[in-house]
């Protein structure tokens, strides 16, 4: 076996488990808390007080304005300056999930906003108040609209979480360059994570097609 394939397949678990350790974990736990941040984010900012508009409208623009690479220095390097000071995968946690927010909020707020009107109008003429046709109506016709955007958003975060590795979170970036300090290979062992990044992509992009078919089913049946 040539050298070069012997050393992947030698660092091959290491990655892997790194990777399922702290990658997926990672990205799986940001997701779900920037997703409620967005979608409460995407409310207040559609039919919430003019203030709280104001401070989300603030928010989104900052996230969206500044690199998450400076965002996750702030917080973990920039806090503890301020007396705050966060192990590497909370401060990471919070990072990603910030970002998350700021992104999905404006994607479920533009799904909510692709609704037609006749469909608000409907549920009021059934006696809906606003905030049930929200609820019963409108938002589940903005959940097919977003479903696409928001798993890219989360495919996307897969790849994000390498960034952690700045902040000393050992997933699956740090990994290899811990082996790469050893082996003085950087080419074919951030090749062969390359190559694991790309497979949990792939099996994620598979899982948003099927998740898609059906939730149409479900909406036309």
């Amino acid at each position: 076996m040539p050298s070069w394939l012997q050393l992947m397949a030698n660092s091959f678990w290491s990655l892997l488990s790194a990777g399922l350790k702290f990658t997926v974990p990672l990205a799986i736990f940001s997701f779900i808390f920037g997703l409620a941040l967005g979608i409460t984010l995407a409310l207040v900012r559609l039919y919430g007080p003019k203030p709280l508009k104001l401070i989300g409208d603030f928010y989104v623009w900052v996230i969206r304005g500044t690199p998450l690479l400076v965002q996750l220095f702030l917080i973990f390097y920039g806090l503890p300056s301020a007396g705050i000071t966060l192990d590497a995968f909370p401060a990471a946690l919070i990072g990603f999930s910030l970002s998350v927010g700021a992104y999905s909020s404006e994607i479920v707020r533009g799904a909510i906003l692709s609704v037609p009107k006749g469909q608000w109008n409907a549920a009021y003429s059934l006696g809906m108040s606003g905030s049930q046709a929200v609820r019963w109506v409108i938002f589940p016709q903005s959940v097919f609209v977003s479903l696409p955007p928001l798993s890219n958003t989360f495919i996307s975060l897969i790849k994000d979480t390498s960034l952690a590795a700045v902040i000393t979170v050992p997933e699956m970036f740090l990994s290899a360059q811990r082996i790469v300090s050893v082996t003085y290979e950087p080419l074919i062992l951030y090749i062969e994570a390359a190559l694991i990044y790309l497979m949990f992509s792939t099996v994620l992009s598979q899982l948003q097609v099927r998740l898609e078919k059906h939730y149409q089913r479900h909406i036309v049946h």
